[in-house]
């Protein structure tokens, strides 16, 4: 897994780079409903939307995965139960 993340990772790592380099001139970013304007690289515009991009993804995987999470902390409970269960009916057998 480590060497797949590192395969994948620094050709991508390495566009990056080279788009940060290659777009350097600044572009104006407006807010619709109110009048600001800014003027940032376009390179950190993007970056910043892909940033975004990749927060709001987390949290819609993390969102959807909520019921397995508590699904996975109920069998824990349940195994933890069993188990101390087994261990007094242990005791008591010896």
């Amino acid at each position: 897994m480590s060497m797949l993340r590192w395969i994948i990772g620094l050709p991508c790592l390495f566009l990056l780079v080279l788009f940060a380099l290659s777009n350097p001139m600044p572009v104006p970013l407006t807010l619709w409903p109110f009048d600001i304007r800014i003027e940032v690289p376009l390179s950190l515009a993007m970056l910043c939307a892909m940033a975004a991009a990749f927060l709001l993804g987390a949290l819609l995987v993390w969102i959807n995965t909520f019921p397995v999470r508590r699904r996975a902390r109920r069998a824990e409970q349940a195994v933890r139960q069993m188990e101390a269960e087994a261990e007094t009916y242990q005791t008591y057998q010896r």
